[in-house]
């Protein structure tokens, strides 16, 4: 009887703190987090929407209708926190940012390339908010969005290896031994002997080639579609930019004999009806730009030869350039939206009634 009282008062504490935590204010992590989301997946629910007119294969159309459906239900779990908060909603986009009679600009197995590409952004975006977050809703929501964003990228996969549309990462042999390094020649890249790829570096050279050539594909579509003139040729510079990493990375690994993912370009149509807002298009390159910089900020940090490492460092500067621009762009149209921010104690102080 005592265990039984126990047990009953232990759950009754349980949810009192449950529920004094579920009372605290959003934190700044909190914030950031949940306006990333909502706007990154209203920005989704026109993508995907707008797919969903024209794919044909029934299995990638379920795939689709899946991530459409994650994203309403993401949008709709922040919007009822936002209420609850006394938040503002972001406005994020709407079906003013989307034409869904438009033309079909890409191709079916584009979508499910472009699905594992903005999967991997949602798993990097909830994956490092479950451990920066601390109220328990807050928490379990982004636990939650991790699980079906990963339950989501394994049916790409799945789809992508059955229907034959994927490059699997390259096979190196097994190691015959444990072994340490012993020479500081690992570090090697432009002078001496320089060693063969190491396994997390064909990883992440792999990742990128793959993101590079989606990011082309996506680049070559908006090109066609966008109506301004200064909005065309951002994506024409951006095309030219995932067109040169994607060289690169590519060429290290043809030149250690390993295959890379093949480009994608052949998956957009010649569709110049624009089917999302200038302002829905340039806010997304903007978002997997930023995607890239961490990705290839991972990719460094587990890089131990000099000349590879060179090739992210540079890289890294000319896409955070890139993506500034891309910044200021959408500021000089009044198209950016503004994230929570700390309170400007400076100017509070300089105000005088």
């Amino acid at each position: 009887m005592e265990t039984i009282v126990d047990e009953q008062t232990n759950r009754l504490e349980q949810s009192d703190l449950l529920a004094q935590e579920n009372n605290n204010k959003l934190s700044s992590a909190e914030q950031g987090k949940l306006w990333a989301t909502y706007v990154g997946n209203t920005m989704s629910i026109c993508v995907l929407s707008y797919m969903l007119k024209h794919v044909e294969d029934q299995e990638i159309k379920s795939i689709l209708e899946n991530a459409l459906h994650l994203s309403e239900q993401f949008v709709q779990s922040i919007h009822k926190i936002f209420v609850q908060e006394k938040f503002p909603i972001p406005i994020g986009f709407t079906n003013e940012d989307v034409d869904l009679t438009a033309p079909r600009l890409f191709e079916d197995e584009f979508y499910l390339h472009y699905l594992k590409y903005v999967a991997k952004a949602g798993i990097s975006l909830y994956g490092i908010a479950v451990p920066l977050v601390t109220r328990a809703d807050i928490r379990q929501f982004f636990t939650n969005s991790m699980d079906q964003t990963v339950n989501l990228i394994n049916q790409v996969t799945t789809a992508l290896l059955k229907k034959g549309f994927l490059t699997k990462p390259p096979y190196i042999p097994y190691p015959e031994t444990v072994d340490f390094v012993d020479k500081h020649s690992y570090h090697n890249g432009f002078f001496g002997r320089i060693r063969p790829l190491q396994a997390l570096e064909i990883t992440h050279l792999y990742d990128n080639v793959e993101n590079n050539a989606t990011s082309k594909a996506v680049l070559i579509g908006f090109s066609q579609v966008a109506k301004s003139n200064q909005v065309k040729a951002y994506f024409r510079r951006g095309l030219e930019i995932a067109t040169s990493h994607y060289e690169a990375f590519s060429g290290i690994m043809q030149e250690a004999g390993l295959t890379a993912p093949s480009i994608i370009d052949q998956l957009v149509t010649t569709s110049t009806t624009a089917p999302f807002s200038d302002r829905l298009m340039l806010f997304h390159k903007l978002d997997m730009y930023a995607v890239r910089i961490r990705a290839y900020g991972n990719a460094l940090s587990m890089c131990a030869r000099h000349d590879v490492a060179a090739k992210y460092i540079a890289f890294l500067a000319e896409v955070g350039n890139y993506a500034e621009d891309g910044s200021n762009l959408l500021i000089k149209n009044g198209w950016l939206e503004q994230p929570p921010q700390a309170v400007d104690r400076k100017a509070l102080a300089s105000n005088r009634h």
